[in-house]
Order: C-alpha cells, then structure tokens, then sequence
C-alpha cells in the first residue's frame, strides 16, 4: 500500500457513526483510497498494509501488526490513551485533532457562565415548582474570565467572551508568548494565586500534565473568590474533587459547571451530584455534529502533504515524536 491509501479504524465517538469520518475523509480525498475497518478482524488484517492510518484508539496488540505504518492520526485531541513509547521506537509520527473542538467547547464555556450569570439553575428549579417569585442576578459585564490552558479551546473561550465586555486573564506554560488575554500568568505558584485572587469565572481548558494535576486545590479554594464559578472543561483531575466538595460545602465558591470530573464516570453516589449550584455534563462539551468534517480537513491536508513530500516532516498537529 502507498500514501495514497488510507485505513480508518472502526471506533467512532460522541455516538456519530464512524462510517461518516470515513465518508468525510473519501470527499476531501477523492484521489485516495479509503477503507473502513468494521471489525476487529478487518482491522488485523487491513492494517500491517497501510501506512496512513486513522481512528480513536491504537491497542499495541494492533500496532504489533501495523508493519507499515508512518502515521497515526489520532481522532482525539488527547493522545495520552495511545502507546507512545512504542510508537516512538518505532518512529511513527501521531498527530491529533487539536483545533476540531474549538467553536463547540467555546460556546459550551460561555453558555455555562452566562447560566451562572443570569442564574437560571435557579429559574429552573422555580418553574419545576411553579412558583412565580423573583430572585437576584448577576453581570457579566465587567467581571473578570480567567481561562487556563491557551490552546485552542482556550482561545476560542476568549474569542467568544470579547463581545461581554469582561477583562481576561491567561495562565499558560509560557506566558513570555502572550496571548489573547488582557494579562497572561505562568503556572507558577504565585501567578496561578494571582490570577485567582482577581477571577469571577475561571474555565480551565488545559491539558492534564504532571503541572496540572491537582492544580485546583484546597490553597487555590481558599485563595480564589467566594462569588467565583468554575467551569471545567479539561479533565476532571486537574482539580481536587475533595477540595472542590469542601470549598461548595463551605460557599468558598459560588458554584461549578463539570463537564469532566474525577472519577469518570461519577458514580451515582457522589456528592457533586447533589448540589443545586453544580451543573454536570456527560464529558459532552466535545460533541458537535461538525467533528467529523473538521477532523477530516486536517486528516486531509496532512495525507496530501505525504503523498506529495513522500516525508511525515512538517504535519499539522503533529505531537509525536
């Protein structure tokens, strides 16, 4: 098999068939050949021929078979769940789909903070009770949105809070780039407090690293706002689940919107559950009906790149090695 042809594992997500991500990548590649491996056999069989190949998950028992492979295109912004010592011993090149969830984590973030805003978790409970009674609100206007994590996500967070009329804040690994925030902090210790002490809503949009593990803990409950909201579209570890619990029991924050959490799946029993002032997703901010289109175009743009330099140098959103 050559670069012109390209396998797509048969994995799926957000509950779209995978058929479309194949279909997609077939539009924008016509000139290519690209197979859908439907079952496990098909993938054992199919893959030790191809060298582009593409799909959520890479099992090292697959990989032992993929005797031609050059690229992985991981269907996933995260490539944590993949084999990455084995795929750099064998010298593949991983890129990943940095970039798809941009507009859709975005407004996901700014519809969480304006439900805080305007309070309509409290709406909601009073029409559930028909109760027509007033209750007090906020503004967004004028606050201050500290975002973490100044990638993609992160960026289209801010992009989409200009219109508000809100002053920004940025914590990155190296604030000496800058970035679309009014002010950008490092993750050290005292520039992660500074911003918190200043922040109303902090959205935390970064990756889960051995800096971020944990990064939300009891110090950062105590140092941040009382009236702050924390939105958590990351991964769920990088806060401190008993920490946060604690700092809702203690109104040392006026409330959390998880889109992630630690553990995860929540287990019915848990606490987070229960409080009127937290709103839960399914780790669903990720869902968009354009995923596929999205992660086709870079899947594309980087097969045409192969079959036109025959090198794997140079790849959008390549990540390894």
């Amino acid at each position: 098999m050559t670069a012109d042809e390209i396998l797509v594992l048969r994995k799926g997500t957000h509950g779209i068939p995978v058929e479309q991500y194949a279909a997609a990548i077939r539009e924008r590649l016509p000139d290519h050949t690209v197979t859908l491996a439907r079952t496990p056999a098909e993938e054992r069989e199919l893959i030790g021929d191809h060298s582009f190949v593409t799909g959520m998950v890479l099992e090292e028992e697959l990989l032992e078979a993929a005797d031609e492979l050059d690229v992985f295109a991981c269907a996933y912004a995260g490539t944590g769940h993949l084999p990455l010592d084995r795929l750099r011993e064998r010298g593949v090149a991983v890129t990943n789909a940095s970039g798809v969830h941009g507009p859709n984590i975005g407004e996901h973030v700014l519809g969480a903070i304006l439900s805080f805003t305007r309070r309509f978790h409290v709406g909601a409970r009073r029409q559930r009770r028909r109760e027509w009674r007033h209750y007090q609100a906020h503004e967004l206007q004028g606050s201050t949105v500290t975002v973490v994590g100044m990638g993609a996500i992160g960026r289209a967070v801010v992009d989409r809070l200009e219109p508000f009329g809100v002053e920004t804040i940025g914590v990155r690994y190296s604030p000496e780039k800058g970035g679309p925030t009014d002010e950008v902090y490092g993750f050290d210790e005292e520039g992660v407090h500074e911003a918190l002490a200043r922040t109303d809503y902090l959205v935390l949009a970064c990756p889960l690293t051995d800096e971020t593990r944990g990064l939300i803990d009891e110090d950062a409950f105590v140092t941040i706002r009382p009236d702050a909201v924390l939105v958590n579209v990351a991964r769920g570890p990088v806060v401190d689940t008993d920490a946060l619990v604690g700092a809702l029991r203690s109104n040392w924050i006026r409330g959390a919107s998880l889109d992630v959490t630690d553990p995860e799946p929540l287990p019915p029993e848990h606490p987070l559950w229960t409080f009127e002032n937290v709103q839960i997703t399914p780790h669903n901010a990720g869902h968009t009906p354009q995923y596929y289109d999205r992660l086709a175009d870079i899947v594309a743009r980087n097969a045409e790149r192969v079959r036109e330099t025959g090198s794997t140098d140079d790849l959008e959103n390549r990540v390894h090695p």
